[in-house]
């Protein structure tokens, strides 16, 4: 399957992912390394949540039509 990606580093606090956690606040918007906008769910990022929050470098795949495939961590 061909998809597109984008890359982007996240830096999210604990206290901070609850809002999401909690549906406060329902999509994560960042940019990524080359500039775009980029925007999904935040419950796509729930594997990576740790007691300190969510911290690193990720790579978001997506279809043709923009639907998100995955979400992989690829760094520190």
């Amino acid at each position: 399957m061909a998809y597109r990606s984008m890359r982007f580093r996240i830096e999210i606090s604990a206290e901070k992912y609850l809002l999401y956690y909690n549906g406060s606040a329902r999509n994560v918007i960042t940019r990524s390394f080359d500039g775009r906008r980029v925007q999904f769910p935040a419950s796509s990022l729930r594997p990576f949540v740790t007691h300190k929050g969510i911290s690193g470098t990720f790579e978001l795949r997506f279809d043709q039509n923009n639907k998100l495939i995955e979400l992989v961590r690829i760094g520190d």
